[in-house]
This record gives C-alpha cells, sequence and structure tokens, in this order.
C-alpha cells in the first residue's frame, strides 16, 4: 500500500471509530470529527514527534484538541497509537472512562482539559513558549482549531502574542468546515479572509484543501520550515465528511449518527491499521536554571508595608531559591511589585501585556511541563480570565496567582478597578485555595506555601500600606489564622482580613474602653479557613462579626457562616461587607461609605449584645 493509499485509508478509519465511539455513548461530536480526520491523519503518519508509551519524555510533542468537542477523533487516533484499546474507544462518555465528552488529563498523553473554545491555542502558545524560554527544547506543539472558536478573543489575544514572541515551534491547525452548532460561522469557507487575518497578526498562514492529502502534507512540511514566526493552516473541509447523510449538513452538529451502520459501510468499513508515531531522537533534558539562593524576607514588627510589595520581593527571593519558579503578569508589574522578579530573574519572566485570557493559559502551559507558575494582575482584572481559571481545575492544574488593588481601599481609581466579587469567584473553583493576608510577614510565608501547594491558589494583596503585626519566626500556613487578641472575658468576635484586620484591632480597643472585650481573629486563609479556631470562637463568645473589603455574597462573612453551618450553639453572626456601588474617595472616606471601618465594626458589636446580652 503506497504511502497515500494508507493515509486515505487511516482518515477513514478515524471518521469510521469516530463514528462508532459517538454511536456507544450516545452522544459526542462525529461529525466535527470527521471533517479534520484528513488532515490528523497526515499529522500522525509522519510529523508528530511523540512516544506514546513514555508520554512523560520532555522531547516529545504536544498535540492539544482546541476544538475540544471533537474528541471522538483524538480518542481514535489514541486507539490507532495503541495508547488506548478498541474496547475503551467504545466506552467513550461512560461514567468509568477516562475518555470524557471532552479531553482531560485523566487519558495520556492529555495534557489540558479543552472544551470551552478558545482555550486550547492559548494554553498551546504557553506549551511553545516553555520550549523556546524554559525547557529549552526543539519540541514542537500542534494545535487542533475549529472556525467557530476564532469568534473568541482569546484566540486573537494567542495569536498576537505568538507572533510577537516568534513561537515559529507552533502550528495551528484550523479546521474550516463552514458550519458552527446552529448556523453558517461569520466567514463560512473564506479562507483567505482567515489568512489575511493571521497575515497582520504577524503569523505565516497557508490555505487548503483540508481533504487533499497532498497539500495537508506539502503545508506540515513548510510548517516545519518556517522560521521565526508561527504558521497556520486554515483547511477547507467538509463536516461530516464522507457520510452523504450528514456531509456539509445544517443540524447535525453534537449528534451521533442515525444510522451509524451505513455510514461506517459509506466509509468503508472497520479497519484496524496502526501507526508508530515517531520518537523523538537524540538526548535532551529540559534546561534548568542557576539560583544563587536567598532568604525569604522579613520585616520587623510595627513597619508600614504593603502587602503587594511584600509579594513582589517574597516571589523574588522564592526565584532565587528555586530555579523552576516562573513569573507572568499583565502589564502591571510596577503595581503587582511582579518588578521585582523580572530585575532579578529576567529570563524567567513574561511579560503578557493586558491580554488576562492569555496570561492564565500561558501559564497553565507552563504548569504542564513542571514549572512552578505565578501569574499577577490586579484582582479585578482576573475576572476577565475567570473562564481560564475554571478549566484549569478541569486540567487539574497548579497555578498561583495573585489579584492585586482589592476592594474600596484602593482608593480614588473607583470601582472599575476596585476587585470585590473576587473571594467569592476563586472560592467557587474546584479545589481552591484563597488566601488573603494583612500582613507583610504572612504573604511571604504563604508565597512560599502557595508554591508546593495543589490546585489553583489565589493570593489577594493591597495597594495600601499595613502594619506588620505578625512576628516573622510565627507560624503561618494554608489553612491556618491568627487570634490577634483574646481572653476569657471576650464578649464576641470579630473576624476580619486584609485591610479590615487594622479596623478591627481598632474597634476591639473602642469596645474595650466601654467594658466589651472583643476577641480579633485575623482569618487569612479563606479556603480553607481554620473551622477549629472559629468554633472555639463559637462558644466562647455571644456572637461573630465578619467585616470584609468584598461585597457580601461569597466572601469572607459567607466562609465563616460554612465553617459553622453544623454547629448545634451556633452564636449570631453579623456580616459586614461592601453594600452599595463604591465611587472614588480616600480609602478612609471610602471604608466609611462602605460601613467596614472601625465605626461600623463597634456599632454593630453594640448592636449585637444589646440583643444578645451576656448571661442570656
Amino acid at each position: 500500500m503506497s504511502d497515500s493509499d494508507f493515509r486515505w485509508e487511516l482518515a477513514q478509519q478515524l471518521r469510521v471509530d469516530s463514528v462508532r465511539a459517538s454511536a456507544a455513548g450516545g452522544s459526542g461530536h462525529p461529525t466535527s470529527s470527521m471533517s479534520a480526520a484528513d488532515l490528523m491523519a497526515v499529522l500522525l503518519d509522519g510529523y508528530l514527534t511523540l512516544d506514546f508509551e513514555k508520554p512523560e519524555d520532555p522531547r516529545n510533542d504536544h498535540l492539544v484538541f482546541s476544538k475540544g468537542h471533537a474528541s471522538p477523533l483524538y480518542y481514535a487516533m489514541l486507539k490507532t497509537v495503541g495508547a488506548i484499546t478498541d474496547e475503551e474507544l467504545l466506552s467513550y462518555r461512560k461514567l468509568s472512562s477516562r475518555l470524557e465528552g471532552h479531553p482531560t488529563p485523566r487519558i495520556p498523553p492529555t495534557e489540558v482539559a479543552t472544551g470551552s473554545l478558545g482555550q486550547g491555542l492559548p494554553v498551546a502558545v504557553g506549551l511553545a513558549l516553555t520550549g523556546k524560554k524554559l525547557d529549552q527544547l526543539p519540541y514542537r506543539v500542534w494545535v487542533l482549531c475549529g472556525d467557530s472558536e476564532l469568534a473568541e478573543g482569546s484566540m486573537w489575544e494567542a495569536f498576537q502574542y505568538a507572533a510577537w514572541a516568534g513561537l515559529d515551534n507552533l502550528t495551528a491547525i484550523v479546521d474550516v468546515n463552514r458550519l458552527g452548532q446552529t448556523r453558517e460561522t461569520m466567514l463560512g469557507w473564506d479562507v483567505e479572509g482567515y489568512a489575511a487575518r493571521a497575515r497582520a497578526f504577524g503569523w505565516h498562514p497557508i490555505t487548503l484543501d483540508g481533504h487533499d492529502l497532498g497539500a495537508i502534507d506539502a503545508a506540515f512540511t513548510e510548517a516545519m520550515v518556517t522560521a521565526g514566526c508561527p504558521t497556520v493552516l486554515f483547511a477547507r473541509t467538509k463536516k461530516g465528511r464522507g457520510v452523504t447523510a450528514v456531509e456539509d449538513q445544517t443540524g447535525k452538529h453534537g449528534k451521533p449518527l442515525e444510522d451509524p451502520e451505513a455510514a461506517i459501510s459509506e466509509l468503508g468499513g472497520e479497519r484496524d491499521l496502526r501507526v508508530r508515531v515517531a520518537s523523538p531522537q537524540g538526548s535532551g533534558e529540559p534546561h534548568r536554571f542557576s539560583t544563587t539562593g536567598a532568604q525569604p524576607p522579613t520585616w520587623p514588627l510595627g513597619e508600614q508595608v504593603a502587602t503587594r510589595q511584600a509579594y513582589g520581593q517574597a516571589l523574588a527571593a522564592l526565584g532565587a531559591r528555586r530555579g523552576e519558579v516562573v513569573a507572568l503578569d499583565g502589564e502591571v508589574s510596577n503595581s503587582t511589585a511582579t518588578e521585582l522578579f523580572a530585575q532579578e530573574h529576567p529570563e524567567r519572566y513574561f511579560e503578557m501585556f493586558i491580554a488576562e485570557q492569555q496570561m492564565i493559559a500561558a501559564a497553565v502551559g507552563m504548569q504542564a511541563r513542571g514549572w512552578i507558575a505565578f501569574a499577577s494582575t490586579f484582582g479585578a482584572f482576573l475576572s476577565r480570565a475567570y473562564d481560564f481559571v475554571r478549566m484549569a481545575a478541569v486540567s487539574r492544574a497548579n497555578l498561583r496567582l495573585c489579584g492585586s488593588h482589592a476592594g474600596v481601599s484602593i482608593g480614588q481609581d473607583g470601582p472599575s478597578q476596585m476587585a470585590l466579587e473576587d473571594i467569592a469567584a476563586l472560592r467557587a473553583v474546584h479545589d481552591s485555595t484563597v488566601l488573603h493576608p494583612s500582613d507583610a510577614n504572612q504573604t511571604a510565608r504563604l508565597v512560599a506555601e502557595m508554591a508546593d501547594h495543589p490546585g489553583i491558589c489565589y493570593l489577594r494583596t493591597l495597594r495600601g500600606k499595613t502594619p506588620v503585626r505578625t512576628p516573622a519566626e510565627e507560624d503561618v500556613r494554608i489553612g491556618g489564622s491568627r487570634v490577634v487578641r483574646a481572653s476569657d472575658r471576650d464578649e464576641l468576635t470579630i473576624v476580619a482580613c486584609g485591610i479590615t484586620l487594622n479596623e478591627a484591632e481598632k474597634a476591639a480597643d473602642a469596645l474595650e474602653t466601654e467594658g466589651m472585650p472583643a476577641r480579633v481573629i485575623d482569618c487569612y486563609s479563606i479556603k480553607p479557613i481554620d473551622t477549629t479556631t472559629l468554633t472555639a470562637a463559637a462558644e466562647q463568645t455571644k456572637g461573630i462579626i465578619t467585616v470584609e473589603d468584598h461585597w457580601p455574597e461569597g466572601g469572607l462573612g459567607d466562609a465563616v457562616l460554612s465553617a459553622l453551618a453544623t454547629h448545634p450553639q451556633r452564636p449570631p453572626i453579623y456580616k459586614l461587607a461592601v453594600r452599595g456601588m463604591p465611587v472614588s474617595g480616600k480609602p478612609a472616606e471610602l471604608l466609611h461609605a462602605a460601613g467596614i471601618d472601625a465605626q461600623a465594626i463597634t456599632d454593630a458589636a453594640q448592636q449585637l449584645l444589646e440583643r444578645h446580652p451576656p448571661g442570656i
């Protein structure tokens, strides 16, 4: 059998197995898989370099299915290379199967979860950037994209960044099958229109018939030799290729074929072809950066330091101790203080510009290769990349995020810059960690803890300075808290975090003079929360006041309520939070207007004790 005949048969096998898998699962996207089968057949048989028996080999190429709904095609490819059996292929979408509706890292060599369109290419940019700048290995990154997802802004963030970074180790393959879920895409089959856009962004575009095996082969060869910029193939294809009942037909998206046996017969029947994909040759280990060593920074008690500044210093010191630590920033490094890392470790710092989706995606790609990635921007702007954070959890990714300039305490910049939803948003992410230190020493300890903590870790930092209250040697840990003041006379408990701790302390001073001693807990770890300390406070005082520079929904107050939800003798809990839309003003003015300053805490404490006096 000639090479061209083999590839044709291989493409038909991929189509047949896509139909079979979807039929067995009772759902799926076989037509979206069938359009790209020729492209993937040629990629497997001649261009992809990946040892499927050793998916952890650092020399391997990387294959990302940005159009993750074409998972039947991906799993058909895994069967063809011997990574899964035919029996497992037919377990598609079943509860016990590794073959989920959209690929996840549960099935090697999948490195990231896809399925939320517009994410695979940005993550592939992160992988390619890692190959160029961090691993410093010659592997290539191949990414299969759908034409519908080119409506997503994140795709164009990726197009822009990849060209700027000169990622000639990246090849995007766009399956231009014209049909989306409900109708034709904006450009339909206008591959030249797509090419003009990509060219304007600095890519090398190639247009081709995506069912012409010779043209596909020539395009991949051209991509391999193109230097200085990434390459994108715009391949004109037909959705449902090869089966008359569904080929280029609307209304067939996301459905198994009505008559799979007839479709399989029309495609020439089942086959059992195998491909031995090329394995990487030669030696090659990821680059490792030398380190000079540095102790974590500490500050004396009473010094006024912004936690964002402490974050930058702690991150730079961590980078000096550990060469696998990298930092990314959304072009606000002089505000987040990651400029300190950039100054000391420029080869491990990545400026991602005002493209928060691409920043998070790049960090996901980097961590997939074992690098410890910290990504930083204003807390308010992380909301633009929330879907990427959510999908990072599906990817089982280990990410460290820092959101600075949180809450109304940032002052005159106004509400567009104030992160007031971030705690709630990040608490809602699966298996996440949410931290909000009140001083510099806490921040430094938590940065070091984040480096080795699994999952999505979020550190919330402040614009303004706060006094250092935590001794440098004190145990500060994820899941912990700090009892700032306590006695056996305490009538109530104030639970605060970040900027509101200072207000809680001032309120406790005022209440003490009025004969109402109050316990103060610095709840710097909001998720996981220190249930033990909160339970003791619930049992030993008449009520709890939570105070936070955040909306009332989903923040510190709700975290405390959740922690004590099943306590049989839970005392009343008053939540102080930002309830009205803030405006521009001085920090103290805004804290007062929001009802989260010392006066508001004092007033709430008096009301609580009036309703629940001691001894009753």
